[in-house]
C-alpha cells in the first residue's frame, strides 16, 4: 500500500510540475464557429486587445474611427498605442517578452526577424485558409508567409496599402494633345516618341531627397524588376540569393537606362535626375504648356501637385504597363501587416477581423487608405485618386512590397540608393554599381 501511495504521490506531484512548467496550448475557438464569428455572438464582450503601431496624429484618429463599429458590436477594446519611435520602441517590448497582443508593422522585413526568433503567432494554426485565399489574391498571403524556426508560418495580414505603380499625366493638356493612355510597354514608348516627335520632353524624373537620395530610382528599378523577371527572382534579389550583378537585374536596370538617358526623353537630361527634388521633379507637368508629361510615382505624389490642381481634370494616372506580358500585371505596393504575438480568443478574433474589407472601411471613406481586400468595395472610396489606385491593386495579378524596404539597411537604405544615384549622374558605369551594391551585402 505504501509503494502505491508513493507512486500516486509522484504522479500527482509530476502533474502539478507539468501543469507549472508547460506552456498551455492555443485557446481554440468554439467548435464549428471561427473567434470572429464568437466574437459577434458578443461571447468576448468586455475582452481587451492590445495593438502598437506606427500611427500616429490624424492617421491614429482615422485608425480607431475604423475599427469603432467592430468594437461596438462585439463588445471587445482595440487599445491602440501608436508611436513615432516605432522600430525601437516595439523591438525593446518583444525582446523583453512583454509584447502587445498585436503588432502593426509598416516593413515586413521588421516582422520577419523576430518570425525567425520563433516570437510570432502563426495563424495558418487556426484561421480559415480557403477564406483567407478567397479575400486576398495569392501575392499577400506568399508576402505574409516568413520562415520561422521549425519551417514558414503566416505571419500576419495585411490591413491598409498603397501602390507605386502610376504614371502621373496633367490630363487636360494631354487630351487636348490627342495622346491616349497606353495599355502596353510598345505603346509607352511610342508616347514617349510621340511626345518628343511634336517638340516635348516627355518625362518628368528627379531622386535627389537628401540624405535618401536614390530611392526614388530604387523604386523604378523594383518596378521593372517585377515586369522584367519572375515573382521568385524578385524574392530571392531581394533576399540577397540573386546577385544585383546577375543578367537579370542588370537587365532591369538597362529598361531603366534607356528609357531615362535617351536624347530629349527626360526634363532637364541626365544630368539633373540626380539633382532634382523627388518632389519636384512632377511640377512641371502643370505648367502651361507642359514642360513634361509623364511621371512615375505612387500616389502620395499628389501632396506634391499645386493646391488647385483636381484629379481627373487637371491631372490623372495610368498604371504602367508590364514590360513583358509572360509576368503580367504586378503592382508594387507597401503597405501595413499585422502580427499577432498573444494567442487568445479574443486576439484571434481582431486578427481574423483584419483580413476582411470592413476593417478598413471607415477609413477608405474617411481617405487615405487602400484596401487589399477582395470584400471591399470601390464604391466606399470618395476620391478618384484613391478609388484608381486600389482599381489598379485588385487587378493586379501579382503584388510585392518595395524591395528596398526589404533589404538589410546597408543595401535598401545605403548602397542601392547611393550607386544607381552615382550611376545614374554618371559617375560610375552599371557595372560598377551593380558591383559596388553587391559588395555592400551583410555576409
Amino acid at each position: 500500500m505504501k509503494r502505491v501511495a508513493l507512486v500516486i504521490s509522484t504522479i500527482i506531484i509530476a502533474t502539478m510540475v507539468l501543469a507549472v512548467f508547460v506552456p498551455a496550448a492555443p485557446v481554440a475557438a468554439q467548435a464549428g464557429t471561427s473567434a470572429l464569428e464568437d466574437a459577434y455572438a458578443g461571447k468576448l464582450k468586455g475582452k481587451v486587445v492590445t495593438m502598437a503601431g506606427p500611427f500616429t496624429d490624424n492617421d491614429a484618429v482615422k485608425f480607431d474611427d475604423s475599427v469603432k463599429d467592430f468594437e461596438t458590436k462585439t463588445g471587445i477594446d482595440i487599445q491602440y498605442s501608436g508611436s513615432k519611435e516605432f522600430e525601437a520602441s516595439i523591438g525593446i517590448a518583444i525582446e523583453g517578452n512583454n509584447p502587445p497582443d498585436i503588432v502593426d508593422f509598416p516593413q515586413p522585413g521588421l516582422l520577419e526577424t523576430f518570425v525567425k526568433k520563433g516570437k510570432v503567432v502563426d495563424l495558418s494554426t487556426f484561421m480559415d485558409m480557403d477564406k483567407l485565399k478567397e479575400n486576398y489574391i495569392q501575392s499577400w498571403i506568399d508576402m505574409g508567409t516568413m520562415e520561422g524556426p521549425k519551417g514558414p508560418v503566416l505571419a500576419g495580414v495585411w490591413g491598409r496599402v498603397n501602390g507605386k505603380s502610376a504614371v502621373w499625366y496633367p490630363k487636360k493638356a494631354f487630351d487636348e494633345a490627342g495622346y491616349k493612355v497606353p495599355a502596353t510597354w510598345d505603346e509607352l514608348m511610342k508616347l514617349t516618341e510621340d511626345i518628343k516627335a511634336d517638340g516635348d520632353t516627355p518625362w518628368c524624373v528627379g531622386i535627389e531627397s537628401g540624405a535618401a537620395t536614390g530611392w526614388a530610382a530604387t523604386d523604378w528599378m523594383e518596378e521593372l524588376m517585377l515586369r522584367t523577371t519572375s515573382l521568385e527572382n524578385y524574392d530571392k534579389w531581394v533576399k540577397g540569393e540573386l546577385k544585383f550583378s546577375s543578367p537579370e537585374v542588370k537587365k532591369a536596370a538597362t529598361v531603366m537606362s534607356d528609357l531615362w538617358f535617351a536624347e530629349g526623353n527626360v526634363y532637364g537630361g541626365r544630368k539633373a535626375i540626380a539633382t532634382t527634388a523627388f518632389g519636384d521633379a512632377p511640377k512641371p507637368m502643370f505648367e502651361n504648356p507642359p514642360k513634361c508629361w509623364l511621371h512615375k510615382q505612387g500616389n502620395f505624389i499628389t501632396t506634391f501637385f499645386p493646391e488647385d490642381a483636381k484629379a481627373g481634370v487637371d491631372y490623372d494616372f495610368f498604371y504602367l504597363p508590364g514590360v513583358d506580358d509572360e509576368y503580367g500585371k504586378p503592382v508594387l505596393v507597401a503597405g501595413d501587416i499585422y502580427a499577432m504575438f498573444n494567442d487568445r480568443p479574443e486576439t484571434r478574433a481582431v486578427i481574423e477581423f483584419f483580413s476582411t474589407g470592413a476593417s478598413v472601411e471607415g477609413w477608405v471613406k474617411a481617405g487615405g487608405a487602400i484596401s487589399p481586400h477582395k470584400d471591399s468595395s470601390l464604391d466606399w472610396y470618395t476620391n478618384e485618386v484613391d478609388r484608381g489606385i486600389a482599381k489598379m491593386i485588385q487587378e493586379a495579378t501579382s503584388v510585392r512590397f518595395d524591395g528596398s524596404d526589404l533589404m538589410p539597411g546597408a543595401v535598401g537604405a545605403g548602397s542601392f540608393w547611393k550607386s544607381m544615384t552615382s550611376y545614374v549622374s554618371g559617375s560610375i558605369d552599371l557595372d560598377t554599381a551593380l558591383k559596388e551594391i553587391d559588395a555592400a551585402w551583410p555576409k
